[in-house]
């Protein structure tokens, strides 16, 4: 606990289950809304409970704090070469930022439109 690094690599290797707690939460609202308009519903009354919010909230949390330590880990894993160039690193961990912050919008403007 007192070293950061390690604090950092404890937590991201945790954040593992909540990225899979996701893609179960996901299942579950696609098997609510194919089942009808009762389970859909009921599906949301579940999802409202205080608990529930937490959970998902906290989750979210450990999600974006896997996503930057995986976009920080990518220039130190991948090589690119342009014209026998190396790209910078910068370059490549800008364009992760930039390409993620672009498909928010156009996931924000899908959901909220």
């Amino acid at each position: 606990m007192r070293r950061r690094s390690y604090l950092i690599f404890v937590l991201r290797e945790l954040s593992s289950v909540f990225v899979a707690w996701f893609v179960v939460y996901l299942l579950l609202l696609i098997n609510a809304v194919s089942s009808g308009s009762e389970q859909y519903q009921r599906f949301l009354s579940w999802s409202a409970n205080p608990w529930m919010v937490a959970l998902n909230i906290i989750a979210l949390l450990f999600v974006l704090l896997h996503a930057v330590t995986w976009f920080n880990a990518a220039p130190k894993a991948m090589v690119v070469r342009v014209r026998s160039r190396r790209v910078a690193p910068v370059v490549i961990l800008g364009l992760h930022y930039l390409l993620w912050g672009v498909l928010t919008v156009i996931v924000l403007m899908v959901v909220l439109r």
